[in-house]
């Protein structure tokens, strides 16, 4: 089937089953381009939450599913690829976290939201990549136990040196695989382009960063920053909506390794059959989505700075 009768079938698709399309900023090129809403996985299940959509069909990656699970009880979420999954999520288990709980009785959990319900239901507040030092601030205690990615604590950590820091020594594989030898290259090779970076690269990368941020803090950086040349340090699907929405400007991929296998399961014949068969659905447990939503609950309960 042509691409463009595919694209075509599953609008009609989404109107008949009153569904909206959401796409991470890390799907393919196509997937974004027909999406209804795109963005960071948290902002997106937040907004399609308020849609009055009765489905959800999430192109991303497990957790997020879920997480859109989480915030509408009321609706179907579909995921396309439910073989699409998150080492860095599968790299901490709920048992695992209350063993480390019991070794530090009392000490809060923050977990960043790119982890499973179950262990999000064991924390006592989430956080993203964008507020993660909000969130951490906000806390009175002076020990805190950050999970599960070691990189994204420690970036936070730079700047609270007045508390502790349980790390769990998680971390995200793509992000992981753009070395300092490739960040340094790419930055001789084009002496006049700003670096940015998301903060679950590695610490030695993070530091090299003209500026660190979310994904959606990228998108607001070059969009508003004068310069004329960026190198991008995070996954590759962000380029196209950086390209879309600022075409006066140059965008460098910081690593060829910057490319996420599972994100980029995705095709618009995999949202086409999940729409046909209305399936497969994510659901959470009440018991476990009634504690995983506290966690979110308290960290959408913080001040934004």
């Amino acid at each position: 089937m042509a691409e463009e009768h595919i694209k075509q079938r599953i609008r009609q698709l989404l109107k008949e089953h009153n569904a909206v399309l959401l796409a991470h900023n890390y799907m393919r090129d196509e997937v974004q381009e027909i999406a209804d809403i795109t963005g960071d996985s948290l902002a997106l299940s937040m907004q399609a939450a308020r849609t009055a959509a009765d489905v959800i069909v999430f192109c991303g990656v497990h957790f997020m599913a879920e997480s859109a699970a989480i915030l509408s009880p009321g609706k179907k979420v579909l995921l396309p690829r439910p073989d699409a999954g998150c080492p860095m999520a599968d790299m901490v288990t709920a048992e695992a976290l209350e063993e480390l709980k019991a070794r530090h009785p009392g000490v809060p959990v923050v977990t960043y939201v790119n982890s499973s319900a179950e262990v999000k239901a064991h924390s006592d507040i989430c956080c993203t990549s964008a507020n993660a030092l909000t969130v951490v601030r906000s806390l009175p205690d002076s020990k805190l136990i950050f999970v599960p990615d070691r990189n994204l604590g420690r970036f936070v950590a730079k700047s609270v040196p007045d508390k502790e820091f349980i790390f769990w020594e998680g971390f995200c594989p793509t992000h992981e695989r753009m070395t300092l030898a490739a960040v340094l290259q790419k930055k001789a090779e084009h002496p006049d382009a700003l670096f940015i970076c998301h903060p679950e690269s590695a610490p030695e990368v993070s530091s090299l960063a003209d500026h660190a941020c979310s994904t959606s803090g990228m998108y607001d950086y070059c969009r508003t920053s004068p310069a004329k040349k960026f190198i991008i340090g995070t996954e590759a699907g962000i380029l196209y909506k950086l390209r879309q929405e600022n075409p006066d400007k140059e965008f460098i991929l910081a690593s060829p390794a910057l490319i996420c296998p599972n994100m980029k399961l995705t095709s618009l014949e995999d949202v086409l059959h999940s729409l046909e068969q209305m399936a497969p659905v994510i659901t959470v447990p009440e018991d476990v989505r009634l504690r995983a939503k506290t966690a979110l609950d308290r960290m959408l309960a913080v001040p934004r700075d």
